[in-house]
């Protein structure tokens, strides 16, 4: 799986390159000339062979996948495919997203979207694209996911997209958002100072090279994880999306696999595609009981979310005592 592969190549990057100038190059940059033959001399030696088979093996292209790294890393994959299309849509109107990162305060954010990116979802084409599940899911939104972001929005999936967008270009300063560099720019700014991931900051660079032998990666059902797994033997849980697309019956096995594993006080947050909770009506109200869940506080910590993909950010919380 490629998600696999790339998180065993940056620990193995950030514990073998040699700086983390290096680091930053094939990281941040992902597209420097020099990053296959640092891979060569630094990284390769020390790669599972599982990893390394996957960075070495060919495209359908013919090319070594490891090569993306000196063309743009993040124009691939399904994120990237995904925000490609975006500016191709953009520029068959004439416009570029890149313009957003030329604002110098929020309000110029504003009225840069207002007048230049926001009439492109009132095109027909547009339009009918973002209504067709089919062409969305060839870019990584399934159709679990895609229900759930329409929902019972009459402005269909145009709305919901354009409605993201304006969350990302005007709620939040660019300069401080690495989310929306990647949205914008297709990648990380140059300077000194453009923001990027915490991983790829240098002041934290040394902790994250005398670390990352403590990441054990995993590549299973998270549930069979869990149930292979002691009674209250964990306190922290980060689900991502993945319940977007889970049946009712693998929500409540999970839930019953995480609930059975958590310490009083646990904590489990995850996002989800659509605004409204996920979980009650689809997992025994019995299960649900013993956990602490804020509406409000909830609401604010997704009015927070600088990535402004997702429609709610979840957190609940282990009652004491509930044993």
């Amino acid at each position: 799986a490629a998600h696999i592969a790339l998180i065993r190549l940056k620990l193995c990057a950030a514990r073998h390159l040699p700086d983390h100038e290096t680091f930053f190059g094939f990281f941040g940059h992902a597209n420097e000339e020099g990053n296959v033959a640092a891979y060569k001399r630094y990284v390769q030696p020390h790669l599972d062979a599982t990893s390394r088979k996957y960075w070495e093996s060919r495209n359908i292209f013919g090319r070594k996948r490891i090569g993306i790294f000196t063309r743009n890393f993040y124009r691939h994959g399904l994120l990237g495919h995904f925000i490609g299309a975006g500016h191709f849509l953009a520029r068959l109107y004439g416009r570029n997203p890149r313009e957003m990162l030329s604002a110098s305060s929020i309000a110029e954010q504003r009225a840069i979207f207002e007048s230049r990116l926001a009439p492109i979802f009132d095109k027909r084409l547009v339009r009918w694209l973002a209504n067709q599940p089919a062409s969305l899911f060839g870019l990584g939104i399934p159709p679990a996911q895609y229900r759930a972001l329409v929902g019972d929005n009459r402005g269909g999936m145009a709305h919901v997209l354009r409605a993201r967008l304006e969350r990302l270009a005007c709620d939040f300063d660019l300069k401080n958002n690495y989310f929306a560099w990647q949205a914008f720019g297709r990648g990380y700014g140059r300077g000194t100072d453009a923001p990027v991931p915490p991983y790829l900051e240098r002041a934290n660079f040394e902790a994250l090279r005398s670390r990352a032998d403590r990441v054990d990666v995993r590549h299973a059902s998270f549930t069979e994880f869990l149930r292979a797994n002691p009674a209250q033997s964990a306190d922290r849980y980060v689900l991502l999306d993945a319940q977007d697309w889970m049946s009712d019956v693998d929500l409540t096995a999970l839930w019953s696999e995480i609930t059975r594993t958590a310490r009083p006080g646990a904590r489990v947050i995850f996002r989800t595609a659509g605004e409204h909770r996920l979980l009650p009506g689809r997992v025994p109200d019995e299960i649900l009981a013993r956990w602490d869940y804020d509406s409000d506080y909830c609401r604010d910590l997704t009015r927070r979310d600088r990535s402004s993909i997702y429609g709610g950010f979840h957190l609940y919380v282990l009652r004491e005592g509930t044993r």
